[in-house]
């Protein structure tokens, strides 16, 4: 009896020594841990000021509790860290951590080459490096990744051509190289959808039409923790062997000891991730996304309190709020919550909106839904919108207003022409350009239209946005396109120029004007001056001014076919191709008949006249 007692204690002491050696990853004979190395030295190549790997450490045996990863049985599967503002160089140590399958570190100022070494990951599925300061070529050793479905590496500044191993990587399913500075030869790309538009030298506005392929396939998301994902075959097999001869009390003991750990592990790491499953099964990572309890916004926002509003609009209402961990978030409180369609619905629909992640567009931390409540976390914008920024002391500078714009534009650049599925904000305006601590322009709400009207097709039955800057065609069809956010982004300029809203144009010395009647004639007669915001004084480039003047005439031109995209907006805003475009603009008037029935004032006479019908409120619905 004693031998059986004493087997029984040995076979319990060796299944939990083998399940922890596995739990903490292959040790060296020194007892360190590889993968501790490894992560320590990425840690120490970049610079990390908001501390998202502050509790990293180098004695560690174990580094799955740690910020930013994602472990499975025991080993590390994942690192994530998206628009965490690191900065430094991505360490070739990547290259230890063979069991990595998603590396999303995505909106960040990371610089330098992309490390060659990440071709020593066989079992990378996803690799987002986008929205950072990469440069160099790209690596052919990515060829390597015979697992990789899922590649972006768009909006850096890499050079050169791209390595044939990897434009014949057929498995990949989406292959984003937009808005680089790739050139050389260029015999086109295997991947079933990619992307790279924004290359000067291999993708010119001749053969724009040829750089880019989408796939259109049926998508239905799931809400899984990684970090919860069941042990291998292999491991379970391995368990079953080692348990014979066990008694059941040693099982169950392992059993809650197990639970115990998942449970700690969930309650400790915030980094949760979603994964898109399609007809064949592959695997997309989304980023990052918190769904929270209602109770913890409750508390955050002090119950909901009127002294933590701090702005409110057609969609709901936007309180200032603090975490438990301190930090500082916006919480949207919509209206209706209970109007706005099932859980499974919301869910799908906030998933799809935090894929658009672009250093100007704002966001999204997290949502929470109960039976009545739906509710959206941002992140706290210090220094507000430029709505009030325009209105408040000390004016903002003629340089900062440029770069607001220019910010805003590659926003909705993104929006249009390099999210999937793309996104038309309709509601473009200067309370919904948000402002960062070092006021960069952050495009806001760009997915409420969507995500409370999902089951409208593109012609609505009302008309949802802020007058004085709803396009025309809009306003009299209930049908948006790309080109109403054009229109809208014109009369952000104007807005910017002149530090007055749309509605007040005219106003200022009692003028019966309708408002582009009056920009117009301000340039034609070069008068800009009377347009330029008064708080500036004398402190701005009337060159810089006039083209930006330009660039709003056109965005604004009655007839969306005459209106510019937003990739040509972005490229007029950085000096480049404006002077062909207005040329164009003067020669080709519309002609049609419909247009020529009425004067330029009497087409927009609808948008900007003081009826009744806009004076009991002039916002419509349009998100804030």
């Amino acid at each position: 009896m004693g031998l059986r007692k004493d087997g029984f204690v040995l076979n319990c002491v060796v299944l939990v020594y083998l399940w922890s050696s596995s739990a903490f990853g292959l040790l060296s004979p020194k007892g360190v841990n590889f993968e501790v190395q490894a992560l320590m030295g990425i840690k120490a190549a970049l610079v990390d000021p908001h501390g998202a790997f502050s509790n990293w450490d180098d004695v560690a045996v174990d580094p799955c509790n740690w910020n930013m990863i994602t472990c499975a049985d025991g080993l590390v599967t994942a690192l994530g860290a998206p628009s965490q503002n690191l900065s430094g160089t991505l360490a070739p140590n990547i290259g230890n951590l063979t069991n990595l399958q998603l590396v999303i570190l995505q909106n960040n100022n990371i610089l330098g080459n992309i490390p060659s070494e990440l071709g020593r990951l066989p079992k990378l599925k996803t690799l987002d490096l986008s929205n950072n300061r990469f440069d160099g070529q790209i690596p052919g050793t990515l060829s390597h990744l015979k697992s990789l479905q899922y590649l972006r590496l768009n909006n850096n500044t890499l050079s050169g051509a791209i390595p044939s191993s990897v434009a014949n990587m057929s498995q990949l399913n989406f292959l984003d190289l937009s808005f680089n500075n790739l050139g050389g030869p260029f015999q086109g790309l295997l991947a079933k959808t990619f992307n790279i538009v924004g290359n000067p030298l291999i993708c010119g506005v001749e053969t724009e039409k040829d750089c880019s392929r989408t796939r259109t396939v049926p998508i239905s998301l799931s809400l899984n923790n990684s970090q919860n994902s069941k042990p291998s075959g292999r491991s379970k097999s391995h368990k079953i062997a080692l348990a014979i001869g066990l008694t059941l009390a040693c099982i169950c003991l392992l059993s809650l000891g197990f639970g115990f750990f998942l449970w700690w592990r969930q309650r400790h790491n915030q980094q949760i991730f979603f994964d898109v499953n399609e007809q064949h099964r592959e695997e997309i990572c989304l980023g990052n996304l918190k769904r929270f309890h209602f109770k913890e916004l409750r508390v955050a926002t002090n119950n909901f309190s009127s002294r933590n509003l701090v702005g409110k609009g057609g969609f709901g209402y936007v309180y200032k709020g603090y975490l438990q961990d301190g930090t500082v978030v916006a919480v949207k409180r919509l209206k209706d919550g209970n109007a706005i369609g099932g859980e499974t619905q919301f869910q799908t629909e906030v998933e799809l909106i935090s894929l658009a992640v672009h250093r100007n567009l704002l966001r999204l931390y997290g949502f929470c839904i109960t039976a009545t409540e739906r509710l959206l976390v941002y992140p706290y914008m210090s220094n507000g919108s430029v709505a009030t920024r325009l209105k408040a002391k000390p004016a903002l500078d003629w340089g900062t207003r440029k770069r607001i714009a220019l910010g805003a534009a590659r926003g909705l650049l993104y929006l249009h022409e390099q999210c999937d599925p793309k996104i038309i904000h309709r509601d473009v305006k200067a309370a919904n350009i948000l402002l960062d601590d070092d006021c960069e322009a952050i495009v806001g709400d760009f997915g409420l239209a969507k995500l409370l009207y999902n089951r409208e097709s593109h012609v609505t039955t009302a008309v949802r946005g802020t007058v004085g800057h709803i396009a025309p065609e809009y306003l009299s069809t209930g049908q948006s396109s790309e080109k109403t956010d054009v229109f809208g982004f014109g009369i952000l300029l104007l807005e910017l120029i002149s530090g007055l809203k749309a509605l007040e144009f005219g106003k200022t010395a009692n003028q019966k004007v309708v408002m582009l009647d009056r920009v117009r004639k301000i340039h034609q007669e070069k008068k800009l001056e009377l347009l330029v915001d008064k708080d500036l004084k004398n402190n701005y480039d009337r060159v810089e001014v006039e083209e930006m003047v330009r660039v709003a005439l056109l965005c604004i031109q009655y007839h969306p076919s005459q209106r510019p995209k937003m990739s040509e907006v972005v490229r007029m805003l950085e000096g480049d191709g404006l002077a062909e475009k207005w040329e164009a603009s003067q020669r080709d008037e519309p002609t049609t008949s419909g247009a020529n029935e009425f004067s330029p004032s009497e087409r927009y006479s609808d948008l900007t006249d003081d009826s009744s019908l806009f004076v009991p409120a002039m916002e419509l619905s349009g998100p804030r």
